[in-house]
């Protein structure tokens, strides 16, 4: 095997709170996304976009989640908005991936959310191959539409997820895996 399956055959997803700093540079961030932009796009449409949480932007995002939940929640406790608050300070980058479909006439809509899918694959496999853990979510925050607005999404648009991207400070234990003979059906 070579380095590249070897890599690809053991890759699993660290816990978002097992995730620390530092996080990924400007420049492994911007080649992260370079990857995440190489992917099956029928049409060439780019039917994607990101959104990069860092920083102080992380708990900015944190408030609109918060907000959001006791909209939903108005019973919650402090502790429970606390919690919410706090989603996405667990990871020092969290990137979310946007599905943006575009009216074309032979791209159809599940066609390119499945190019934004395979984008978010692509940036938890090129945050792995930099070094970092990579956790993609979605979670209630995905569906939420008043969180959606407050991260700026068109009502067109949809969360795919939110990859949580960090050095990993407790090592993933992978989880049980699906036997070949039980997933794979020949033709």
């Amino acid at each position: 095997m070579n380095a590249i399956i070897d890599f690809l055959k053991t890759r699993c997803s660290p816990r978002p709170r097992d995730l620390t700093g530092p996080g990924p540079s400007p420049e492994e961030i911007d080649t992260i996304l370079t990857i995440a932009s190489r992917v099956p796009d029928h049409g060439k449409l780019a039917p994607w976009r990101f959104i990069v949480f860092e920083g102080e932007a992380r708990n900015r995002g944190g408030e609109v989640i918060a907000k959001a939940f006791t909209g939903t929640r108005p019973d919650a406790t402090e502790a429970e908005i606390a919690a919410e608050r706090s989603r996405l300070t667990l990871a020092p980058l969290v990137i979310a991936v946007v599905s943006r479909p575009q009216t074309h006439p032979w791209a159809p809509e599940w066609e390119q959310q499945m190019s934004a899918a395979a984008s978010a694959m692509n940036i938890v496999i090129a945050a792995t191959a930099l070094g970092y853990g990579a956790c993609w979510l979605t979670g209630w925050v995905a569906g939420n539409r008043e969180v959606l607005d407050g991260f700026g999404l068109k009502p067109e648009e949809k969360m795919i997820g939110m990859i949580y991207i960090g050095k990993v400070a407790t090592p993933p234990v992978d989880r049980p895996r699906p036997a070949l003979s039980e997933v794979v059906t020949r033709f």
